[in-house]
């Protein structure tokens, strides 16, 4: 295999189509070449270094195989079986050995624990995608142990009502196009569950919580768009009582009107948001736009100019590391990141990243010419309704920021742990939630809370959304709406706050703790947002415990080349002012500072506060404040004045 990477850099920012191929599938080369000295003997199994993930070494060896195998069809798929590193033997032989039962060095099966699930789509999916290269090659008895290994998911119940059930679709489909078991009415459940996921704007929610996150896009569009494609898929739409046709239309425009948002959420430095878990899925985030052109959807050069600058973030911050692997961290192994599903293998699930190989150096999203992202071309500002969040990204930095009012993974009225991966109120490209063990138990970074006198902070998990009306004088004129108005856009949840006792043993899947909860106070904020600065106003509820010693606002958790300030703006008490920096709480490179607010006592009425992120000037780790909004307060109405002199009017819930 031959190792382009290093003779060829990552392609700028605009470069063309051909270019961006050669490089990526260097990348994926090296990727592939990496990984082969840690194969088992027969090659079924590859155990990466490190501590093994909290499923055991058995279903990190599966992992290790059945994600690298995605990228490697990837690769034989779109050189149409062209195959000079032996991809095609070496991953038919571990195929082999790890379906037969007998053997020493076999998968853990699906009915034996339920992680082998997810990554017997991976091998049905691209046993499909090769069928000319691998699957009609192999040895019938291959054949059949294949077909029962994947047979044991049919009927089976104990699939997770969130994206796992597409892991059935894909296993079913491709077990009925070789003549093997599989369950209408399994497929006919899992896609009634795939329905109920659907949410306004091209979204998903990852099963019933207010669960929104890169699942969106590279689970949830992504399965679709290639489910449809596979061999025998309209007949098993068909025996579930679907159509494949209408369907697949219907994915499609969901798909259209998602990637509006999915690519205003991607940093001009290609950085994704660095918010929801299984983060350490990395470039992953490049799936959805992939999908697009798997499906025809979207602009290609757009596609192929977002897909590939995720990628080449990662490159840049020197991923894979000087051994060619993937770890469990961000842009350096950071093992706090991963959640107890976590492996050394796991982060192998970024080949999906790559699914753009697959396609022919003649398709489309390769041929056509370069086009800028949203955030390349001006200043964006949105909401998306279904998770809540207004985006806002800037071009002189190119940071996107979303403030969040809508999702918490969690459903309304929960009284459980704020997950600082989800119940923040803001996440970035720029910028990580704190993540070290505090960050669970007491929220710091991008929240309001009520302090008692053991300085513990409540959480808002459970919280409900509220709209915000907005005028923006836009040039003396007025322009009014909720949803996408011109120069400014609000947002507002209210909390029920609660203290926590939190269950420390409960196993990690990126939601909030569990535990104990003590009702604190109800918390009304709100957040008018444009450019880099949110202004975030807050009112307690008259009503609150006695316990309540103080209102704390944090800000950004900012690291070292990026600036982050918090001013007041409104209230008659004022705030005793600080800062606390942790040395190693994100995945981030570097120390990370958030500022704080403290009012204490408890002010009555609205205080407000401007929050400000964005590249730092000036001393590197003492950047300049920026000019702050002004705020005045005319009844139920919010005035702001901002710093070049265009004025927003939200009216307050």
């Amino acid at each position: 295999m031959t190792d382009h990477t290093a003779s060829v850099r990552p392609a700028g920012a605009g470069a063309s189509g051909p270019e961006a191929r050669v490089w990526l599938t260097g990348y994926a080369d090296r990727l592939l070449a990496a990984v082969e000295p840690y194969a088992s003997p027969t090659g079924s199994l590859i155990t990466l270094p490190g501590t093994p993930g909290g499923y055991g070494t058995a279903v990190d060896g599966l992992e290790g195989f059945a994600r690298t195998f995605l990228l490697a069809g990837f690769r034989l798929a779109g050189e149409d079986g062209a195959d000079p590193a032996g991809l095609a033997e070496r991953y038919a032989a571990g195929l082999t050995a790890g379906a037969d039962p007998a053997h020493p060095e076999r998968w853990v099966r699906p009915d034996e624990h339920s992680q082998a699930k997810v990554e017997a789509a991976s091998l049905a999916l691209i046993l499909d995608l090769t069928r000319p290269w691998i699957w009609d090659r192999l040895a019938p008895s291959a054949q059949e142990h294949l077909v029962d290994y994947l047979a044991s998911v049919v009927g089976d119940e104990g699939y997770p009502d969130n994206n796992w059930v597409w892991f059935r679709i894909v296993v079913e489909t491709f077990l009925r196009s070789v003549g093997g078991p599989f369950s209408a009415d399994d497929v006919a459940r899992d896609l009634a569950a795939h329905d109920r996921f659907i949410r306004p704007g091209g979204w998903f929610a990852d099963g019933p919580e207010r669960s929104f996150d890169h699942y969106t896009g590279w689970a949830l569009h992504l399965y679709p768009a290639m489910w449809a494609r596979m061999t025998g898929a309209a007949e098993v739409a068909q025996a579930a009582g679907d159509d494949l046709a209408t369907r697949s239309a219907s994915d499609r425009e969901h798909l259209a009107r998602y990637l509006d948002d999915a690519l205003a959420l991607v940093g001009a430095d290609g950085s994704p948001l660095l918010q929801g878990r299984s983060l350490t899925y990395r470039f992953a985030a490049a799936a959805p736009f992939w999908a697009g052109a798997v499906s025809g959807v979207g602009r290609p050069g757009q596609l192929r100019e977002a897909a590939t600058r995720i990628v080449r973030h990662f490159a840049d911050h020197d991923v894979p590391g000087d051994d060619g692997l993937l770890t469990l961290g961000w842009h350096q192994p950071w093992r706090p990141l991963a959640q107890r599903y976590s492996g050394t293998g796991s982060p192998y699930w970024a080949s999906k990243g790559l699914l753009g190989l697959a396609l022919p150096a003649s398709h489309e999203v390769w041929t056509a010419a370069p086009e800028p992202l949203p955030v390349d071309v001006g200043d964006v500002l949105a909401v998306a309704a279904a998770p809540g969040w207004a985006i806002s990204a800037t071009r002189d930095d190119g940071i996107v920021r979303v403030i969040n009012h809508g999702t918490d993974h969690a459903l309304p009225g929960s009284d459980g742990g704020d997950s600082p991966l989800y119940a923040r109120l803001g996440y970035s490209t720029a910028a990580s939630p704190l993540l070290d063990p505090d960050a669970w138990l007491s929220p710091l970074d991008q929240s309001v809370v009520l302090l008692d006198v053991a300085d513990r902070a409540t959480h808002r998990a459970g919280f409900a959304t509220v709209l915000v009306p907005v005028e923006h004088e836009v040039s003396g004129e007025q322009a009014t709406g909720t949803a996408h108005p011109t120069g400014a856009v609000a947002l507002g949840s209210v909390a029920d706050t609660h203290w926590l006792q939190v269950d420390t043993t409960a196993p990690d899947h990126g939601s909030g703790r569990p535990g104990t909860a003590t009702t604190a106070g109800q918390i009304t904020t709100v957040s008018i947002v444009r450019g880099a600065w949110e202004v975030r106003l807050v009112r307690v509820a008259d009503e609150f415990d006695a316990r309540a010693e103080a209102l704390r606002i944090g800000g950004w958790a900012a690291g070292p080349d990026v600036g982050s300030a918090l001013v007041p703006l409104l209230g008659d008490i004022a705030p005793l002012s600080g800062s606390t920096v942790h040395d190693d709480a994100t995945p981030l490179a570097g120390p990370s500072t958030t500022p704080w607010l403290r009012y204490a006592p408890v002010p009555e009425g609205w205080t407000a506060v401007g929050v400000h992120l964005g590249r730092a000037v000036g001393a590197r780790h003492d950047p300049a404040p920026p000019a702050a909004p002004h705020l005045e307060l005319a009844g139920d109405q919010a005035l702001v004045t901002w710093p070049d002199g265009e004025r927003t009017t939200a009216t307050l819930p």
